[in-house]
């Protein structure tokens, strides 16, 4: 029987969490990104007390040294180090400790944009969470329908835009001053929103807005049904394997 070596075994407890030190580590790992992310937060507070935020500080940079250690490990562990780094998730890894980094190192007040880049922690919750993973796999599944999804989305959209123009563009020269100014309405309206900001006052407007909601109803339901149904094929697909 081959024993794994220990480049395998690391890249294997890395990725999976089938051994007790695995899972715990997945975990762990888990509720950093959860923790740093709360964080995040708090730091936004106005008036914030000096020992706290030198709090926040000293758990930032046992954050950055833990995913640091981590990147490093996978990029030494990977089958094909170069394809990790340039995948999706070594891209996510490494963007969640780049800003740490590049504000520490310059001085650059242009630079403290990129702390914003800290929420991208929050996607790597996807490689540790399973039922993440499956979400992610049934989007794969499905990507073809979202994106015709989206295009007839945004033709309805203009449609609906121009629509509405044409009924109260004399009526509220202001509100519905021109078609692009009409997509504001449409994509509220569309989605079921209405926040009443803007709305038809004309008979025209307010019958072509009845049939606008009828099909908003419909664009809302449809992304929701085609994620659910290539989540459950997901769900069989890793039952699948997993026997």
């Amino acid at each position: 029987m081959n024993q794994l070596s220990p480049r395998k075994r690391l890249w294997q407890f890395l990725e999976k969490s089938d051994s007790k030190w695995s899972f715990r580590f997945h975990y762990f790992i888990q509720a950093l990104i959860l923790l740093s992310l709360i964080t995040y937060a708090i730091e936004t507070l106005p008036n914030l007390d000096p020992d706290v935020a030198q709090a926040l500080y000293v758990f930032e940079i046992f954050t950055v040294v833990v995913f640091t250690l981590e990147y490093v490990l996978r990029v030494m562990a990977a089958p094909n180090p170069w394809k990790y780094i340039f995948s999706f998730y070594g891209i996510i890894d490494l963007l969640a400790i780049l800003p740490f980094y590049l504000n520490n190192a310059l001085d650059w007040r242009a630079l403290r944009s990129f702390r914003v880049l800290r929420l991208i922690r929050a996607l790597k919750m996807v490689r540790y969470n399973r039922a993440l993973q499956r979400f992610t796999l049934a989007a794969r599944m499905v990507r073809e329908e979202i994106v015709l999804f989206f295009i007839i989305t945004f033709i309805v959209l203009y449609l609906t835009s121009a629509g509405i123009y044409y009924f109260e563009n004399e009526a509220q020269p202001e509100a519905f001053a021109s078609i692009f100014h009409s997509f504001w309405w449409s994509i509220v309206t569309l989605t079921t929103v209405g926040y009443g900001d803007v709305y038809p006052i004309t008979a025209g407007g307010k019958i072509f807005t009845f049939f606008v909601l009828i099909i908003g109803v419909g664009i809302v339901t449809v992304p929701a049904g085609l994620v659910a149904a290539s989540l459950s094929k997901a769900r069989d697909i890793e039952a699948g394997e997993d026997s």
